[in-house]
């Protein structure tokens, strides 16, 4: 899909620095993947008390191998 939009020329050259992109559409690209990746992790937060461990459940005989 073709798209012209304004894009802050500071910004770019910011990004430009975190980044191995050579072009504007290289960059835009990568930025666009990591912000779905970002927004599409759960929050830890909104699972807060749902996860039901075993009565059983020692972590620290699973931390050796035991």
């Amino acid at each position: 899909m073709r798209t012209n939009i304004f894009i802050d020329d500071e910004l770019l050259k910011k990004a430009f620095r975190y980044s191995r992109a050579k072009t504007k559409k290289e960059l835009i690209h990568e930025a666009l993947k990591k912000f779905i990746e970002d927004k599409g992790r759960m929050d830890l937060r909104q699972i807060r008390g749902k996860i039901k461990f075993r009565e059983n459940y020692d972590y620290k005989s699973l931390r050796k191998g035991d």
